[in-house]
């Protein structure tokens, strides 16, 4: 089955639901199951994802393990006026704590979801830092929406790193992450005029540990690398199923993948990359029903590392025909990158899953259409492998740093079979999805239930279907054909 068919065919069982629910009582079913499907998917928290409550201040900062994931919120206004009225303090600032010894580095990253159809300005996001008990700032991020300014998940990082010579934050001890509102909205409390100052943008958390090195391993940036821009993969699109957030990304190797996208929606994938390999990508989002008049910054795509920090960006506006974005060649992955001044080669410092991000901003429905719009993506990978720096522990979560930090390579089918069992998740969903639509004639209410179960179960065969290819993916991912 195409994955035009696929799609019209879900349409047909969303629409086929919509009618059932209006004629029938709805039975609450576990999960918060919606029976009308929103436009844009809902972000996806990790299934195991933790609570976390915001604190007003340190003295009663909650405690984040590594290898965790957490999920929390952020009053972020949308006024222009002064004082809290978010319960967050006067800054809007919130705090979490972090327990740490003074051999690895620890990296958190926050990644923040705005509530869909918010009004937001070009500089409306997040801001993050990690201090140690004194107040000082190790290091600190933020992240926008930009000129899009479409609701959409955007993710900032701090981290406490250990760094021969470094000074500052090298004690084993107590810190803090510190995440705050930035924007036109970051102190208001909805008396000025831009609104009611009453919205709060969920979170997701998640710590990570970097273990230490073997001493006089080289902090040496290489000078030169391969900046040529190749060709980009060509030939049959193999179809995929982007997710909805940085758990259920998408595994993906070198080649070209088929999906599609609707206005407003962010769409996850997942790329192994291993030491000395460098990562070449570019998206493409088909054309609209109508090609009069234009959308600024449009297509939004993003690289981030295996701990969720931003490598870099690109984004391109949008007319109503065909259009593409392709991230600037990068540096190869190497240890050493993390002592570089700038990105992005000072984020291309480990080994391991590095994020595909694409975005299409909610405004292209207004212009153009509601979609969906078909979306290709096109993935290479460059340079050789070569050894990892010799960790002298476990990262935690283990192994996401590649199998140099905690965990074997995998062994089994390849690319192939990745492909294979992608295409046959594809028809499997198809076939359900019609099973769905034909259990209608048993009946308004029993039909409703049964629809709704098959819904759970094409969830299931793709999360299935994804774990089992990210797996397998790992190996043949690493020394595909250049």
């Amino acid at each position: 089955m195409t994955r035009r068919g696929a799609a019209a065919r879900i349409a047909v069982l969303r629409s086929a639901v919509v009618v059932m629910a209006c004629g029938a009582s709805v039975v609450a079913l576990p999960g918060s199951v919606a029976v009308a499907a929103p436009d844009v998917p809902a972000y996806a928290f990790a299934d195991d994802v933790r609570r976390a409550e915001p604190a007003t201040d340190t003295g009663d900062a909650v405690r984040l393990e590594p290898g965790s994931t957490y999920r929390s919120s952020l009053p972020h206004g949308t006024g222009t006026g002064t004082g809290s009225g978010d319960g967050t303090g006067a800054d809007g600032k919130v705090y979490y704590r972090l327990e740490l010894d003074a051999a690895a580095t620890a990296y958190v990253s926050v990644t923040a979801i705005p509530r869909p159809g918010a009004a937001l300005a070009v500089g409306d996001g997040i801001g993050v830092a990690v201090q140690n008990a004194d107040g000082t700032s190790c290091s600190y991020d933020s992240a926008t929406v930009g000129t899009s300014q479409s609701p959409r998940p955007i993710t900032a990082w701090a981290a406490r790193e250990i760094q021969p010579g470094r000074g500052l934050c090298q004690e084993a001890g107590t810190y803090y992450v510190v995440v705050e509102p930035v924007g036109t909205g970051s102190s208001g409390s909805g008396t000025g005029s831009g609104g009611s100052g009453d919205d709060t943008w969920d979170l997701e958390i998640a710590p990570v540990s970097e273990p230490p090195v073997a001493k006089g391993t080289s902090t040496n940036v290489p000078g030169t690398w391969n900046s040529a821009t190749p060709a980009p993969p060509t030939g049959e699109a193999e179809p995929v199923h982007g997710g909805a957030g940085f758990t259920e990304a998408a595994a993906v190797a070198q080649g070209v993948w088929d999906d599609e996208i609707v206005p407003g929606q962010t769409l996850f994938y997942r790329v192994p990359v291993d030491w000395g390999r460098q990562l070449y990508a570019s998206v493409e989002v088909g054309s609209g029903r109508k090609s009069s008049g234009f959308v600024v910054d449009a297509l939004d795509l993003t690289l981030l590392n295996p701990v969720r920090a931003k490598v870099e960006e690109v984004g391109v506006g949008y007319g109503g025909t065909q259009k593409s974005a392709a991230l600037a060649p990068a540096p190869p992955v190497r240890y050493a990158n993390r002592y570089a001044p700038a990105n992005p080669t000072k984020s291309l410092r480990f080994a391991g899953d590095h994020y595909l991000v694409v975005h299409l901003a909610a405004e292209v429905a207004d212009a153009f259409g509601e979609g969906p719009y078909g979306l290709t993506l096109r993935v290479r990978l460059g340079g050789s492998a070569q050894p990892g720096p010799g960790y002298q522990g476990r990262a935690v979560p283990n192994g996401v740093f590649g199998k140099d930090s905690g965990i074997a390579a995998p062994t089994g089918a390849g690319l192939g079979d990745l492909k294979d069992r992608t295409r046959a998740a594809s028809s499997a969903d198809g076939d359900a999805t019609m099973r769905a639509v034909a259990a209608a004639g048993f009946g308004t209410g029993t039909a409703l239930l049964l629809v709704l179960g098959g819904w759970t179960l094409v969830g299931r065969r793709r999360a299935a279907a994804s774990a089992s290819a990210a797996g397998q993916i790992r190996v043949s991912a690493q020394n595909p054909t250049p």
